[in-house]
């Protein structure tokens, strides 16, 4: 067995839906299908979802606050007043200041921009930056993707002599800003049609009002904060992504190409996938680690040579930002394991000093990407004793909520189910922990620590050509709400199984599937699942669920499943006779990531039939102190053979190395039935132990050995020449002779004096086969015919077959 690492989670579509979408619209099956768990049910929202553009945009005067916000700039234009776009340090907020300022440089308006410093200012207006504002002359300010809280700093704009539009796309409080114009979709009583657009989307809006027509010149930037925000892409978020891609593809902005170039993206292939993990981390860490002030400079530059400079300056950021976020998750996952061991492992709460804020909430996604918890993640000022972080949460646990029931414990947060941030005092970190582990237990069950993977459909490869792939694509761009189909595909034939990658660290499968007697291969990579290599045995049967792709190489298009999960639902057999170094190899089977969260903890049991295998295979190794050890004895009782092995029950091991060849089978039948919950079995059998089998002599041949004793009377050992001219005669090798002398001996029909073989006088009548010697040689030849002389496949159908037998009780067996 390879457990899965998620539960699956298959959609379900109403199949009258799917039909009518295919009948009326012409679709595939599949697209059509997928289309209904997108919940676009309808042939006019399938029609718009497919087929929307630039005339499908609602009317912006529809957004409350819209009109008078539109007079106020106008008039800020034709007086000549400067207009100042106070924006946000985030992706979204560097988009939305950044299209606010080609909006205006196209409309000759006097303005600049202001973006607080994340450190040293926080998020939002702050009194600060509206003293300077004022000391400079401004006499509007324009928020873009904040505001919507600043009810406070709104009234002290107003106090200073100053007029404010606000416009933000987060959830309003009860209490609004009093300002000339609050333009955000979600505000109470707003009938705009569409609540989910990003703040880019909100000031993309204001634009379209301010033209009069919809600003295409202006989508590609819009694009950029709307999938960066983790917006869904769906409605007009959908039409923003996808024109500004189209857009972007022959980008008129000199940013964008440096950055796309920077990135090592080609423009005619780019993506929402590559918005979202190559500009916008980019475009991030200028505001995470120093200002973002260069990336809305780069974004508004028209000098090429300039974008260049900056893209690189960003690109070294990122780096940076980088190597701080490894340092930083190496060190939190340290004290994140501390604290699992302390029973504070339903929610993981980690704090340092002088940790960097600006990337606190990456480090806690990595942690819950670890763990698959809510983690929270804290620097803390050595100074002022104030604790500022982030949390990512798990879905089925609500962490605005939680942090709504500590916030006896809090100085402010703010945010949403997945994500927020908050500030505390050092001290009441601990009481916090404690508090919100309390929660997690009240509220959460077991399997919500085992995450969700979503699927499309369950498929076979052959309902998936290369066309039908291709087909996928009318679907894009893929993002939230709307993301890359994803299939399950069962019952795969394991063709082959390597590792790739410069260290080795990605999977590569070649996987079969036969129907109707048609059979089909395709290639399925796992990225990152490089060590779940030794936890496929070749004979395996598997289901996958991930994406599919076409993998183009030298003119050959093939399609390829990128691996999100997979899961072995059977016992699997290794078979690793004759591996060199075993004791290396079981070593490395317990290095890994993945192989450590697939052994959950628990090391492998290594079998050793007879004590005295031990000797030479674990007298000076680590295994000997790492792994549970059990001897066998010949009947098939277990003994414990270290520590490990006293504190463990046999019927709980998971994977079994069965080290040494049994003794007898019955001895090795008798291990496989006592391992009730084995999910993966490696046989090495190194050593046969004792003498080897060899064939068995047949009563004639007996009969004919007796015949020549008869005729010799006697036989002096020491006299070579007897032995091999008995040989010469009978046919029979000198060590069968040998063999059928002792079983002569033990059954008392010869006797031994001193170095001569002479024949009882009244020997006792006796069967052959109440001989232990012959019985331990049939016993051999029956174990060596299976642990040595066996194929894989024979051996792999022999020990699974033993573990379908029913395991009876002694008594039961009288």
């Amino acid at each position: 067995m390879l457990s899965s690492k998620a539960r699956w989670d298959i959609g379900h579509a109403e199949e009258s839906q799917v039909e009518e979408l295919c009948s009326k619209l012409g679709l595939e099956p599949l697209i059509a299908r997928l289309l209904v768990l997108r919940n676009v049910q309808t042939v006019e929202e399938a029609e718009l979802f497919l087929n929307g553009g630039k005339d499908h945009f609602h009317d912006p005067f529809l957004l409350d606050g819209l009109r008078a916000a539109v007079d106020r700039i106008k008039q800020a234009i034709t007086n000549q007043e400067l207009i100042r776009i106070y924006g946000d340090y985030d992706a979204d907020g560097v988009s939305s200041t950044s299209l606010m300022a080609h909006l205006l440089q196209g409309l000759n308006a006097r303005y600049d921009t202001y973006i607080p410093h994340r450190v040293r200012e926080g998020y939002g207006l702050n009194r600060n930056a509206i003293d300077l504002a004022k000391d400079q002359g401004v006499s509007l300010l324009i928020t873009v993707d904040t505001g919507i809280s600043a009810w406070e700093e709104v009234q002290y704009i107003h106090e200073l002599g100053m007029d404010v539009i606000v416009t933000d796309h987060h959830e309003p409080p009860e209490r609004l800003p009093d300002a000339v114009a609050v333009i955000n979709p979600k505000k109470p009583g707003c009938p705009y049609p569409f609540k989910q657009l990003a703040g880019v989307g909100v000031a993309l809006k204001l634009a379209h009002a301010l033209l009069g027509r919809l600003p295409d010149e202006l989508l590609e930037i819009a694009a950029i904060g709307t999938v960066a925000d983790l917006m869904p892409l769906i409605g007009e978020n959908r039409l923003i992504v996808k024109l500004g891609l189209e857009r972007m593809q022959t980008s008129a902005y000199p940013g964008i190409r440096a950055l796309l170039s920077i990135a090592g993206v080609d423009r005619k292939e780019v993506s929402a996938y590559h918005i979202g993990f190559a500009l916008a981390p980019r475009i991030n860490a200028s505001g995470r680690l120093e200002c973002a002030d260069d990336a809305v400079k780069l974004l508004l530059t028209k000098d090429p040579e300039e974008a260049e400079r900056i893209a690189r300056e960003l690109d070294d950021l990122n780096k940076e930002r980088q190597r701080l976020v490894e340092e930083m998750t190496q060190e939190a996952l340290v004290m994140a394991e501390e604290k699992r061991a302390n029973g504070q492992d339903k929610v993981i709460v980690v704090a340092k000093e002088n940790w960097n804020v600006g990337v606190v909430g990456i480090v806690a996604s990595k942690i819950v990407d670890a763990f698959y918890r809510p983690a929270l993640v804290l620097s803390i000022d050595p100074q002022t004793g104030w604790a500022k972080g982030s949390a990512r949460s798990i879905a089925g646990f609500d962490m605005y909520k939680a942090l709504t029931s500590c916030q006896e414990y809090l100085d402010h947060f703010g945010g949403h189910r997945a994500a927020a941030g908050m500030t505390l005092k050092r001290e009441d970190l601990e009481i916090f922990t404690i508090k919100l582990n309390d929660l997690a237990e009240e509220w959460l069950e077991e399997e919500d620590f085992i995450p969700i993977l979503k699927a499309d459909a369950a498929c076979s490869l052959s309902d998936v050509p290369i066309s039908c792939i291709e087909g996928l694509g009318k679907l894009a761009p893929f993002g939230m709400s709307n993301p890359t189909p994803k299939f399950v595909f069962t019952d795969m034939m394991l063709e082959d199984n390597r590792i790739m990658g410069k260290e080795k660290q990605h999977l590569k499968l070649v996987l079969s599937q036969t129907q109707n007697e048609l059979k089909s291969s395709v290639e399925a990579v796992g990225f990152s699942k490089g060590d779940l290599t030794d936890f496929i045995a070749p004979a395996s049967r598997l289901r996958v669920l991930g994406e599919l792709s076409i993998n183009e190489w030298n003119g050959t298009r093939k399609p390829q499943i990128i691996m999100h999960d997979l899961h072995i639902p059977h016992l699997q057999v290794f078979d690793w006779r004759g591996t060199p170094k075993p004791v290396a190899r079981i070593q490395a089977l317990m290095d890994g990531t993945a192989s450590r969260k697939e052994l959950g903890g628990k090391p492998p049991a290594i079998v050793l039939f007879e004590e005295k295998d031990a000797k030479p295979y674990f007298a000076e190794n680590a295994l000997a102190d790492s792994c549970p050890i059990w001897f066998v004895h010949t009947e098939g009782n277990l003994e414990p053979g270290n520590e490990l092995a006293n504190h463990l029950d046999f019927e709980e091991v998971h994977d079994m190395v069965l080290y040494t060849a049994p003794r007898s089978l019955s001895s090795l039948q008798s291990v496989l039935r006592q391992a009730s919950g084995l999910m993966r079995c490696y046989a090495v059998f190194a050593e046969a132990g004792g003498e080897s089998g060899g064939a068995i002599p047949s009563r004639d041949m007996f009969k004919q050995m007796y015949s020549l004793l008869l005729q010799q009377g006697e036989w002096d050992l020491q006299n070579r020449g007897v032995l091999q001219a008995f040989s010469k005669r009978s046919g029979l090798s000198p060590a069968m002779i040998e063999f059928m002398i002792r079983v002569f001996e033990e059954l008392e029909f010869v006797e031994r004096q001193e170095n001569r073989i002479i024949l009882c006088k009244t020997p006792v009548k006796r069967d052959l086969g109440t001989s232990r010697i012959l019985q331990q040689r049939e016993q051999r030849q029956e174990v060596e015919a299976i642990s040595m002389y066996s194929t894989s496949k024979e051996l792999v159908e022999w020990i699974t077959k033993q573990l379908e037998q029913p395991i009876y009780k002694l008594e039961e067996m009288k």
